[in-house]
């Protein structure tokens, strides 16, 4: 099922440049990130989800790259620009590959079933 995106031809002309590139440079940052590293966990301060997507990946022995941005009380704004373009609600946002598998729970998931272990083979 794909998700649900507006249409561009639902977003008025005068702000579609807005809307493309509101906080550009952080996405243009994850994109890198999952590009240059297997496994990328981006997260925050405050939240214990992000810890826990890490110490899992480190008890299995699976070297990451960790990007965080802000807290709850900080860089809020910045963050929504992950959230409109993965469409992902939370963090930790883990990454495999390229691709977005979920969050610490997700990816806990994986790890204990061997699969994640396969993605990265």
């Amino acid at each position: 099922m794909p998700r649900s995106v507006l249409d561009e031809s639902r977003i008025h002309p005068a702000v579609r440049e807005r809307v493309a590139t509101h906080h550009a440079e952080l996405v243009q940052e994850v994109q890198a990130a999952i590009q240059q590293h297997a496994v990328v966990v981006v997260g925050m301060a405050q939240n214990p989800y992000p810890r826990k997507a890490r110490k899992a990946l480190e008890a299995a022995g699976v070297p990451y790259r960790y990007l965080s941005y802000g807290s709850y009380f900080s860089d809020w704004r910045r963050r929504n620009a992950l959230k409109m373009w993965t469409g992902w609600p939370s963090f930790p946002m883990v990454f495999v590959k390229g691709t977005l598998v979920g969050g610490a729970d997700d990816l806990a998931r994986l790890i204990d079933s061997g699969e994640l272990r396969r993605l990265l083979a």
